[in-house]
């Protein structure tokens, strides 16, 4: 598709016109998570920084994003506002809108959008801002924003707001505030993160009506028409570039509350580099289930393209024109599809689409070495629990916050090694590790230790981040429980292209006694006097097999105590002397040895596989492999 395929109203732009309008925008968005995560005051918005910042053009168009999770707004934010448009078709300037429906676009009901129209003074709408984070509490039946048991929508309890009015000519329509602050558990901490979202979303409206008196709102509209169509451009010559062909690949979900024996996965991904498109079809996978693992359309749709996007240049815009060259194909009722409401889709952020954007990927690194990745470690363990209670410090004031200790179990890559602070793969490094002193400020509880696990990558040419280890409890005096969700713990990160499998997750509860307690995958665990929890985050699958790594990095990792100097020489298989230097010839003779006896990897053939098969093979691969180490107490 050409540039200028239709006849612009506004000439057409040349490269450094493109070029200085994008970074315009991109200033924009930055402008608006950082007044968000300076104003938030959940814990999990101005410490974790969960939350992002997008605009959407007047035809409901996907344009550019903060450095944002992409899960939050890369696809469903131009579903949320088209959804918008056709519930409230004469927009007006001062209105604002809060969306939260994972039925009608959105990610699941915890995270929170708040929608401006950028209208000008002629009544016209040229783009919406788009404002969103995660909350700490939004009404549910449990004192968490996500619910990981929930049967149906009802059983959650979640106030779900698909593109309700909340402001008239720049004022609070104060039926919905006084809702909002009935509901929710703590609602002076709701309201203001509500008003940061807002804010963020107005500071856009000014720059964006600036934006458009200086340079005209006909040159804006050219060059997201001309923006798109680069994009799609440079989507289509990168997948020109790859090996064609069909590719699947399988993974499986813990097994959980309503789905107790697991959730068996694959996907189907086609290459088609004549055509400069992809397809990925994730139709053959579980009806709906229930709990609230449940993808929306969004949150599936967004894993997948992500998965996709890092097989491919950074070169690549990420926006509507680029998404014109992938196709995702999903079935109504699939657990990794389209719910049909009342299913709940409490976890639809984490879990599945973690799970089915890895296998994504990896279905890719099927096809070729070079593109693709090993799983993301699964997550949410209770390194990244919701903790609620009361505080002693504060005349027993109730508190309710997301943690997020550590998030580990980067994916190896072609090239690069496990991110150790990916987060999952719908954040993708772009979440924050908590501070400990500033959660044991806001918080009555002690962190008593964070760290990474020696010996829990992926073995791999590059290999899968560690396992993390978190463990905490309440001070005397305060009330604690935790929800989690955990994943990892029975079928721990495949890797790609005879990568190994990171380590497993899992939890347990310290008594006050000392003794060892194991808990089940959700919670909610109450935490007594001197009670700690213990939280083991996965590791990240490896890419290639381990004796292909580079012998100097495997020494690296030993030397910095990633690995034991025993994984270098049996995982892979380099022989370091008590000198520290690698014995070449007995690696050497290691190597082989290890390659002789593992065979040549061979790409699997693209078979779709029943979910008995799936379940049998993920248990047979897995069943040996051992459970990170607990560590006694120490304090």
């Amino acid at each position: 598709m050409g540039l200028t395929s239709e006849a612009p109203t506004y000439g057409a732009l040349d490269a450094v016109q493109l070029a200085v309008v994008t970074a315009r925008f991109r200033g924009i968005v930055k402008q608006m998570a950082n007044s968000i995560f300076r104003q938030g005051r959940a814990g999990v918005i101005n410490t974790a920084h969960d939350l992002s910042c997008c605009l959407i053009t007047r035809d409901s168009e996907f344009l550019i994003m903060a450095d944002s999770l992409p899960i939050h707004v890369m696809r469903g934010s131009d579903w949320q506002a088209a959804y918008l448009k056709e519930c409230h078709p004469d927009l007006k300037r001062g209105d604002a809108y809060l969306h939260n429906s994972p039925y009608h676009g959105n990610t699941h009901a915890g995270d929170f959008g708040v929608f401006v129209p950028v209208v000008d003074e002629h009544g016209e709408h040229h783009f919406t801002a788009v404002a969103k984070a995660h909350q700490a509490d939004i009404g549910n039946s449990v004192p968490a924003a996500q619910h990981p048991w929930a049967k149906d929508v009802y059983e959650e309890g979640a106030l779900i707001f698909p593109a309700v009015q909340v402001q008239r000519g720049y004022e609070d329509i104060q039926d919905i505030i006084r809702m909002c602050r009935v509901r929710i558990r703590n609602p002076e901490q709701w309201f203001g993160d509500y008003l940061a979202l807002l804010g963020a979303a107005r500071i856009a409206e000014r720059r964006i009506l600036e934006l458009g008196a200086e340079l005209g709102w006909d040159m804006l509209h050219q060059y997201t028409k001309q923006w798109f169509d680069y994009s799609e451009q440079m989507m289509g010559a990168a997948i020109g570039k790859m090996a064609g062909g069909r590719a699947t690949a399988y993974t499986c979900h813990d097994p959980f509350p309503g789905a107790e024996a697991g959730v068996p996965l694959q996907a189907l991904v086609d290459v088609k580099p004549d055509e400069g498109r992809i397809e990925v079809d994730l139709t053959r996978n579980p009806d709906c289930l229930p709990n609230g693992l449940n993808q929306s359309k969004s949150t599936v749709t967004t894993h997948a393209q992500i998965a996709i996007f890092n097989s491919v240049s950074h070169d690549v815009p990420t926006n509507a024109g680029s998404f014109r060259r992938i196709n995702v194909i999903l079935r109504e009722n699939c657990c990794v599809g389209i719910p049909r409401h009342p299913h709940s889709c409490s976890l639809a952020t984490t879990n599945l689409g973690n799970r089915i954007g890895s296998t994504t990927a990896r279905a890719l690194a099927e096809l070729e070495d070079g593109i693709g990745h090993g799983e993301v470690g699964a997550i949410e363990s209770p390194e990244l629990g919701i903790i609620s209670g009361t505080d002693p410090r504060k005349g027993n004031a109730i508190f309710i916050n997301q943690l997020l200790l550590n998030c580990a179990g980067g994916a190896g890559f072609p090239g690069a090694d496990g991110w150790v602070t990916v987060g999952d793969l719908g954040a993708m490094g772009m979440i924050h590790i908590d501070s400990i002193e500033s959660d044991e400020i806001q918080y009555p509880f002690y962190i008593y230790e964070r760290n990474i696990i020696q010996d829990s990558d992926g073995a791999g040419r590059f290999r899968g981040a560690p396992g993390t280890y978190a463990e905490f409890g309440p001070i005397p005096g305060a009330k604690m429980s935790i929800i989690y969700m955990t994943d990892g713990d029975v079928f721990p990160a495949p890797g790609a292209r005879g990568g190994g499998f990171g380590s497993r997750a899992g939890q347990m509860r310290r008594t006050a006694l000392g003794e060892l307690v194991p808990e089940g995958p959700t919670g909610p665990v109450e935490l007594g006097p001197r009670e700690t929890i213990i939280a083991l985050g996965p590791g990240g699958g490896g890419y290639g097999r381990a004796w292909e790594r580079d012998p100097e990095r495997v020494k690296k990792d030993a030397l910095e105590e990633w690995i034991s100097r025993e994984r270098a020489e049996s995982v892979y298989g380099v022989v370091l002397t008590e000198a520290d230097v690698i014995d070449r010839e007995a690696t050497g003779l290691l190597r082989q040895r290890l390659a002789d006896q593992a065979g040549p990897w061979r790409a699997a053939e693209p078979e779709l596989l029943s979910p008995e098969e799936i379940l049998g093979r993920c248990r047979a691969a897995t069943e040996d492999l051992p459970h990170p180490p607990v560590k006694p107490r120490w304090w």
